[in-house]
């Protein structure tokens, strides 16, 4: 028998009165009635009621025990009173009568914050205490929530053949898009390893070793400022990749995973798969971003045309979009005020112009006299707009333009109430540009630079870069991409081509990308993948506004640690051994 317990806080019932039993956690309340002393036991699985015996000594004992003290507790499970019974716990019929009461673990400081209650607590001392945080049922649920869909996401990917290889965590820095973690080397001065930022690399090899269909659930390690949605520091990923399989594999394997983990874990409306498929170009023209909220009813519309003969000096030369919300005419001055405030202060807008649509199909609003009928027939029937339908504007240069109106229709979604948070909204973001311009006017990679092109070499040959597009693919649910994967360029003569026009010379690439370079020469396999990103997907299933709250122990926004203290100083002797000095002048 475990000298510590027999049963756990959540498993005593009716059936078990008249029996001893011991059960042992933290002692989460004392009520001192006098010749009576209950207290609630807390464990991982609940909460159990003990209460003294008439025992003066006992009594004594058990009222001066510190609140989170661990403790085991020996006696005989009786029937509550009518008059206490607890509907809300499990055990709330029954009771321990004490016979034995120890403390395991004395609690002798002070409380940071109180313990499991719904008290708001500044998250910087909650994550310096985060073992005392993760006491508390909420945070502790989302723990236990993450554990069993990693156990589910693992066994589906089993159960569609898939393997498990784990790759490497000290690997060589490559260019993929963000900082590197940076870790010296002992035996080889000067030199370092990285974290790798993904197993990208390690997975394309896999391909070309043979393995079929590998997964991993993947820790990946990127030094990149903390949004609500990216930890910094380091985050998980179902990492997948397939040999000899188009996007449309990838698609047929992935989408069930996303499905049946959302349907097992969630009571909310999920998108059925097929997910919508939603080209780059038209999410950036539909929704201003590549990443809509589909739960937001409202769409974007390209005018330009329509102003080109308008006499509007503030849309001359510029794209010109527009937002039509509809039956929300009847809304007081101060909301339109508020929208543009909002652009103008938030967004660094020039503005934000809105029309109102009377019953007569005629424009009310700032700009509404410079709008010529045939311009605001064409609008109307553009924008599927009625009586009572409101149009909001944004004229701005392409590039620019779609960020705005996508942070528009967003707030306009938000502070009209048009967003149902009981659903789920999956979409595949695909045909993403192969290429874009850096902010110095060169050409880059747009996404991830080991991407197929489509076209192939012919296509890199041939067309414009800018209008080149990528076998790339982004999974996104209600305004949050899940993950990010493509169909691989395994052609030497292809990558070389694709690098050489980001301005990579042949020798940078075996210099920066030296195994993929020479594996690509002895006959890879095609092969495409994704990796959806586990700590998202978790943080959307437990409902919480942040990544760090799904997270056992996550770095805060400035990347420390405040429990462990990282990062930290180290010793000037653990600096020799790496052969690292510091620059003083810095500090």
């Amino acid at each position: 028998m475990n000298q510590y317990r027999t049963y756990t806080c959540n498993q005593i019932s009716l059936e078990d009165v008249g029996k001893k039993v011991r059960i042992a956690g933290f002692v989460q309340t004392i009520r001192d009635l006098g010749g009576l002393v209950f207290l609630d036991i807390r464990d991982m699985y609940g909460i159990t009621q003990v209460v003294t015996s008439g025992n003066p000594e006992e009594v004594d004992f058990a009222a001066h025990i510190p609140v989170e003290s661990s403790v085991t507790v020996y006696g005989e499970v009786k029937k509550r009173d009518e008059d206490t019974v607890n509907p809300k716990l499990k055990t709330g019929l029954v009771e321990i009568r004490i016979e034995e009461i120890k403390i395991l673990g004395k609690r002798t400081k002070n409380l940071p914050f109180e313990v499991n209650t719904d008290q708001e607590v500044r998250e910087d001392l909650r994550l310096q205490y985060r073992y005392l945080d993760l006491r508390n049922d909420k945070i502790k649920n989302n723990i236990i929530l993450r554990a069993k869909v990693l156990q589910y996401l693992r066994n589906q990917m089993i159960n569609q053949g898939f393997l498990e290889v784990q790759t490497p965590i000290l690997t060589s820095s490559s260019p993929e898009g963000a900082r590197d973690y940076l870790v010296p080397s002992r035996l080889h001065p000067g030199k370092f390893y990285a974290l790798p930022q993904a197993p990208q690399q390690f997975k394309q090899l896999l391909m070309v070793s043979g393995i079929d269909k590998y997964f991993q659930i993947a820790p990946c390690f990127r030094d990149e400022d903390a949004r609500a949605d990216r930890a910094p520091g380091e985050f998980y990923q179902l990492d997948m990749e397939m040999a000899y399989a188009t996007q449309e594999d990838v698609f047929s394997v992935i989408e069930p995973v996303i499905y049946n983990t959302f349907k097992e874990f969630s009571n909310k409306e999920i998108s059925k798969y097929p997910f919508p498929r939603i080209t780059y170009k038209d999410a950036m023209l539909k929704y201003g971003s590549d990443k809509p909220d589909l739960r937001n009813p409202l769409i974007i519309v390209d005018i330009t045309d329509i102003f080109e003969n308008v006499d509007l000096r503030a849309f001359e030369g510029k794209t010109v979009r527009v937002i039509s919300t509809h039956d929300v005419a009847d809304q007081p001055r101060s909301f339109f005020e508020g929208m543009t405030d909002y652009a103008i202060k938030e967004l660094k807008a020039k503005g934000l112009a809105w029309l109102r649509v009377l019953e007569d199909g005629t424009f009310q609003g700032p700009i509404a006299k410079f709008i010529p009928d045939d311009a605001r027939l064409k609008m109307l029937e553009r924008t599927n707009s009625k009586p009572g339908d409101c149009l909001f504007f944004i004229a701005e240069v392409p590039g620019i333009v779609e960020n705005l109106a996508g942070e528009v229709r967003a707030e306009l979604g938000r502070r009209l109430n048009l967003i149902d948070e009981n659903v789920f909204s999956f979409a595949w973001i695909i045909d993403f540009p192969m290429f874009e311009t850096d902010e110095e006017g060169k050409l880059a990679f747009s996404h991830n630079p080991f991407s197929m092109p489509q076209g192939g070499l012919d296509a890199l040959n041939n067309q414009n870069p800018l209008e080149i597009l990528a076998y790339q693919y982004d999974i996104v649910c209600n305004g949050i991409e899940l993950s990010s994967g493509a169909v691989r360029n395994h052609d030497i003569n292809i990558m070389l081509k694709a690098f050489e026009m980001a301005g990579y010379t042949q020798e940078e690439v075996k210099t920066k990308f030296g195994a993929l370079y020479t594996a690509f020469q002895y006959g890879a396999p095609p092969h495409a993948g994704i990796a959806p990103g586990v700590d998202r997907m978790i943080m959307l299933l437990a409902g919480v506004d942040t990544i760090r709250e799904v997270i056992a122990f996550p770095l805060n926004s400035k990347a420390q640690d405040l429990m462990m203290g990282a990062p930290g100083n180290v010793r000037y002797d653990q600096l020799k051994d790496v052969h690292i000095k510091i620059d003083e002048s810095k500090n």
